[in-house]
């Protein structure tokens, strides 16, 4: 059996001592390639699940592997650089759209990385249905389901084995919800982009290649389609 690229042992989390369980003795092993769906009503601890893959949050008991490797020994900062979350709601500098994409070169860890030139971006933002979207232009007057775009793009750039999506439709419109379904679907697809996404969107089944999984009593539990 092949080594997974993401291994979940025996996991249980709290968010305060002595307060109630958020995961208990959570497994989970994702292979390279695979694109996951997690599904759960908000509260659940669909994001933090993301937070603790991206060792933003520290679980009380429990293993997480990434290419069989502990988290905990791999620095931070080398550990986002392999693993790229995206936030529920989109952050962006009051900078242009180009400033804010090329933001994550600056990063000490990323400096040895080719940073894409403006036709590759240009590029990008065309397949990324943001072909109205200049690179000169403000971020900050985008819409929110054109930063959500931006967002993905710019984890992307720097080519992650993983990408974590946290809750990336639930603040759009029907339309621009799919447009970033269909980006996501892509990636997988197109690129083989290990995704894991979390969602309480009804759009899961509509994406045939993602295995679905629902958080329930404190652990995850994989759906048939």
């Amino acid at each position: 059996m092949t080594e997974p690229i993401l291994e979940i042992q025996d996991l249980s989390f709290s968010y305060e001592a002595g307060g109630g369980e958020i995961f208990s003795h959570l497994n989970l092993r994702v292979e390279e390639g695979e694109f996951l769906l997690v599904k759960g009503p908000s509260g659940m601890g669909k994001s933090t699940l993301l937070r603790l893959i991206s060792r933003l949050q520290q679980p009380r008991t429990g293993i997480i592997r990434y290419r069989g490797r502990e988290i905990t020994l791999i620095a931070p900062s080398v550990l986002r650089s392999s693993i790229s979350f995206v936030a529920q709601i989109p952050k962006m500098t009051d900078a242009s759209v180009r400033e804010n994409l090329l933001l994550p070169f600056s990063f000490a860890v990323n400096k040895a990385k080719t940073a894409p030139s403006d036709e590759s971006l240009e590029l990008m933002l065309r397949n990324f249905y943001l072909e109205s979207v200049s690179l000169s232009q403000s971020a900050m007057k985008l819409s929110i389901g054109q930063m959500q775009r931006l967002a993905i793009m710019r984890a992307i750039l720097l080519n992650p084995d993983i990408l974590l999506l946290d809750e990336p439709t639930s603040a759009l419109d029907p339309e621009s919800a799919g447009m970033v379904f269909s980006i996501i679907e892509r990636l997988n697809i197109d690129e083989g982009k290990t995704l894991i996404t979390v969602t309480h969107s009804d759009y899961a089944p509509k994406l045939p290649r993602a295995a679905i999984y629902r958080l329930h009593e404190r652990t995850l539990h994989r759906e048939e389609r």
